[in-house]
């Protein structure tokens, strides 16, 4: 069965280190789209950031699925508990490694202004969207989708355990080596996969998807065939149904091209 809807990653999985689309992408896109299969960007990067990268695209997996669009149309957020965001931010403060929270909401993203250099380039190239406040704890416990954690020697290392103790009930990944995000509880690109596949008609096992983080796991899980790149984390290798040359490589054009010619 040829694929009709995959969802590719951004960050080491589609972009190349640079954080640039490869140049074969609208070739890639026209393959797709001759063969009646929709490309979708599945990323922890904003909505807006989404758009403004693909501005051609009108269907997206954003903020690691707590943002759902389809034909241009928000079909779903997912707010956090006003609880867990209020747990998650302090033990956040508590953390005594230099870091930087971003509470997002799907309009934008709220960073503090005194961010490190380093916090705020990072900040400004995944949330095009961004609301640089003096303080950040006077912004609301409301709305919040996702509170993202920048900590540039390592989030596995120094974010994880206190933010994971603080919210054992929610859904708090990974999601790149100095990046973690906590989501609401069952809110994932798997999720969201699977609900633009039931609403696109699509059956389970005619979607695929690409990724290298741990945040993409559950969609690699979900999807009727996983892709991990091969330099993904070693827990998505264990799931998946092929490994793709890595994304220095373009390993998702090698792959998705033999998919859409089989």
């Amino acid at each position: 069965m040829l694929p009709q809807l995959v969802a590719l990653d951004m960050d080491g999985t589609l972009l190349n280190p640079h954080g640039q689309l490869p140049a074969d992408f609208p070739e890639l896109r026209a393959l797709a789209a001759a063969q009646h299969c929709e490309l979708v960007p599945a990323s922890g990067r904003q909505l807006a950031t989404l758009t403004e990268m693909f501005p051609d695209l009108g269907t997206f997996i954003a903020e690691n699925g707590s943002v759902v669009v389809r034909s241009g149309e928000i079909i779903a957020t997912s707010p956090i508990g006003e609880e867990t965001v209020r747990a998650a931010r302090a033990a956040a403060d508590a953390i005594t490694e230099p870091h930087a929270t971003v509470l997002c909401t799907p309009e934008t993203a709220f960073a503090s202004e005194d961010v490190p250099a380093a916090a705020r380039e990072e900040i400004s190239t995944y949330y095009k969207a961004v609301t640089w406040v003096p303080v950040l704890g006077d912004v609301p416990d409301t709305n919040i989708i996702k509170i993202a954690i920048f900590c540039e020697s390592g989030t596995e290392a120094h974010v994880y355990e206190p933010i994971r103790r603080a919210v054992p009930d929610d859904n708090v990944v990974v999601s790149g080596k100095m990046w973690l995000d906590v989501m609401a509880r069952g809110v994932d690109k798997g999720a969201a996969l699977t609900t633009l596949a039931e609403l696109s008609g699509v059956p389970v096992s005619a979607t695929v998807a690409f990724g290298d983080y741990l945040n993409d796991l559950e969609m690699l899980r979900a999807a009727g065939t996983a892709v991990a790149m091969d330099n993904a984390h070693a827990q998505l290798k264990e799931v998946a149904d092929i490994i793709a040359p890595a994304n220095t490589d373009n390993g998702v054009s090698v792959v998705l091209r033999k998919l859409l010619s089989s």
